[in-house]
């Protein structure tokens, strides 16, 4: 059989495939739909479908259970929705990128680093805000907190990056290993933070640590908003380069990526992506090593579908999440970020007994 020949033969299947891939996008944004009016419903003041629309201000009726119902949406839970909409997105496209970036289908933020960066700079921002030295910045806290958190993130992923790789080539060993180091470096300045904090910067650095959607607010979704929607537009510009670059910078430069420009947007978007999630929401782990890998089984490595797709998916998952996280111990509330350990670990020990199984090969 000629090449061309093959080639023909071969394409079908393919053009199959990406037909399948193609209503992914769809399919998903259903699902976000879904889970997101089901998250509207559930909590400890519950509303049923019946009562949704009015509560939504979408029929004309007015009683004081309507008035109570607006209230807890407009006020709790449409803005906490959104925020997590708009984090676990921005978590599994960050977690996208990074694999991507370093060819490495165990890169994640969390997991390497990246959100403890932005953690210490957030909570270090937090102290510093509160003491006599930065109480002429206080009332700047909210704005300061994304703005600390890229900056620690931006350090955390620089550092990584320059560490693991070296003429072009990126250490899977040295890449996992330095972000175990990095995890603890930043693990240890967020202990000095705790013993030399008071009672109420101690409940704020807790909040960073365990991640959780209860501070979400208004103001908080509108920090997120426009990074999402940059966010989105920069993978649309580097997804073409990050299929490239799987192949190897040498490469990859051949066929017209400016690998380096690659690198540098990548890591700008990562550390933001990462600094202002964590910067809302705290620490929540394994989003962004999960969400890609179950993708790339499902739809393909083509990160033209990959990294909008695991926008919707990371969406999903965090809405869902957040929801088990405020109904499982009602009226208490687990931490979000116990819940994506729970699930990503056992994930996260699959991917490394695969990843062995095809070393042994």
């Amino acid at each position: 059989m000629s090449v061309a020949a093959g080639i023909e033969a071969r394409t079908p299947r393919h053009s199959a495939g990406q037909r399948a891939a193609s209503f992914a996008i769809p399919l998903l944004l259903v699902v976000l739909l879904v889970t997101a009016i089901a998250a509207l419903t559930v909590g400890a003041a519950g509303i049923p479908l019946s009562r949704l629309p009015a509560a939504l201000g979408l029929t004309g009726e007015s009683t004081a259970m309507t008035a109570r119902d607006q209230l807890v949406l407009w006020s709790i839970r449409i803005p906490r929705i959104a925020a997590a909409v708009m984090i676990g997105g921005l978590l599994a496209a960050a977690g996208a990128i990074m694999q991507g970036l370093f060819r490495n289908p165990l890169a994640d933020p969390a997991l390497v680093g990246v959100s403890s960066g932005g953690a210490l700079a957030a909570a270090s921002a937090i102290v510093f805000t509160d003491s006599r030295f930065g109480e002429a910045l206080r009332f700047l806290q909210t704005e300061l907190l994304p703005l600390a958190a890229f900056a620690g993130s931006l350090a955390t992923t620089t550092i990584l990056y320059g560490i693991s790789s070296r003429s072009g080539r990126t250490s899977i060993a040295i890449f996992l290993l330095a972000g175990v180091a990095i995890t603890a470096i930043a693990n240890a300045g967020i202990g000095l933070l705790v013993f030399i904090a008071d009672d109420r910067q101690l409940r704020d650095i807790t909040f960073w640590m365990l991640g959780s959607m209860s501070g979400a607010t208004w103001t908080k979704a509108a920090v997120l908003a426009p990074v999402l929607i940059a966010g989105l537009a920069g993978c649309a510009f580097i997804a073409r380069g990050l299929d490239l670059l799987v192949l190897g910078e040498a490469d990859a430069f051949h066929g017209g990526v400016d690998v380096e420009r690659l690198k540098r947007i990548s890591i700008v978007m990562i550390s933001a992506m990462t600094g202002v999630a964590v910067s809302i929401s705290g620490v929540i782990g394994f989003v962004g090593i999960v969400v890609p890998h179950l993708l790339r089984l499902v739809i393909g490595p083509a990160h033209r579908l990959l990294l909008p797709a695991s926008v919707l998916s990371g969406a999903i998952l965090m809405v869902g999440a957040d929801t088990l996280a405020r109904t499982i111990v009602a009226p208490a509330e687990m931490p979000i970020g116990i819940l994506t350990a729970a699930v990503g670990a056992p994930v996260f020990l699959f991917i490394l007994l695969r990843q062995r199984g095809l070393a042994a090969l």
